[in-house]
């Protein structure tokens, strides 16, 4: 296909890049496919027949979102098929902590200038976290907006559609004093707190490639980019093996304002603070901007991407199980009684 819409090149929008942008995807796009698909690329809207094989009262479940400011990390470093990664993960993470399983996702890159291959590596990210969560990349949008956008910039957003059946929904309120939080180790940063984290480790003329010894050896950019881990296939195991009673995806606003979410009125999170993780990257970002462990706390995940909660006697199962599945997790705390929200033991 092309297009000769000269004048309208001429003013910065070129079609024809978006044509070549979409055949480049397709490769891509073809390795979500599951078998509720029904549509292909070119279509007005992405169609989906779920299977509702066992389903006595289908619930559909949906959550967007985007990548942030990290996209600033991939400009600089020039690398674009990661980003879609974590674009998936923000959005399917949020779905799994209703019970729900995945169905389909679709993205929405706008862009100062149409390069083709930049847009098909940012794409190649996005399918790769869908095959990661299961679910198919049915659709999307490239908007090409000279003026808006620098030209070797662009944002990045989308939204998945899951299904659940009305009696699996996580229920917050099934949550006692006594239950166990069982959390999961994140891979880094993920997507969140990356204006502050930047402001401290990026001034902008920070060689992110250098190797820094404080990260093990490895460089300060691929720590930032590492992608936010997907955790839809751990979570569905665990909701097989065991009752599930809430689940909190951590995310901005860190411990404070995620835990309290999954966590009845009247409860609170204590957390063994001895318990969690230390990764280096925080270490990293707490030290070089001297910043309190609480608002580190209140800001990052802090090594912990999510958690669920699960009556005590189900714990060391449900560890194990995460454990069989490729996701890392440790017993971090419990539920008691209280009003503050998250308190550190």
């Amino acid at each position: 296909m092309k297009s000769n819409s000269g004048h309208y090149k001429d003013a910065g929008v070129d079609i024809n890049a978006g044509y070549r942008a979409v055949e480049l995807m397709r490769a891509s796009v073809a390795r979500t496919r599951t078998p509720g698909v029904v549509s292909g690329l070119g279509g007005f809207g992405g169609l989906y027949m779920p299977d509702l094989t066992g389903y006595k009262q289908p619930v559909l479940v949906s959550g967007t979102d985007g990548v942030g400011t990290k996209l600033k990390l991939a400009f600089r470093m020039d690398k674009h098929d990661t980003v879609g990664i974590d674009c998936v993960a923000m959005c399917v993470n949020d779905v799994i902590c209703c019970g729900a399983r995945p169905l389909f996702f679709l993205d929405y890159i706008a862009v100062g200038k149409n390069v083709p291959e930049r847009v098909a590596a940012v794409v190649s990210g996005v399918a790769e976290g869908c095959v990661q969560a299961g679910c198919a990349l049915i659709g999307g949008e490239t908007a090409e907006m000279p003026g808006f956008y620098p030209e070797d910039e662009y944002d990045l957003a989308g939204f998945a559609v899951g299904m659940v059946d009305a009696p699996k929904i996580i229920d917050k309120e099934r949550v006692q004093p006594g239950d166990v939080l069982v959390g999961l180790l994140s891979s880094g940063l993920h997507s969140n707190g990356f204006s502050l984290a930047r402001k401290v480790l990026d001034t902008g003329n920070a060689d992110l490639r250098a190797p820094v010894a404080a990260l093990d050896g490895v460089s300060l950019g691929e720590a930032l980019l590492t992608p936010t881990r997907i955790y839809v296939k751990p979570m569905l195991a665990l909701f097989e093996a065991v009752e599930v009673k809430g689940v909190a995806h951590i995310t901005g606003g860190g411990f404070y304002e995620n835990l309290p979410r999954c966590l009845p009125d009247g409860i609170q999170a204590a957390v063994n603070r001895a318990s969690l993780p230390d990764p280096a990257i925080f270490r990293l970002i707490a030290e070089r901007g001297g910043i309190p462990r609480d608002e580190m706390y209140a800001t990052f995940n802090m090594g912990v991407g999510m958690v669920a909660v699960v009556a005590p006697e189900e714990a060391d199962k449900a560890v194990r199980v995460l454990g069989d599945m490729g996701a890392a997790a440790f017993i971090m705390g419990e539920a008691a009684r209280g009003d503050e929200g998250v308190v550190f033991l």
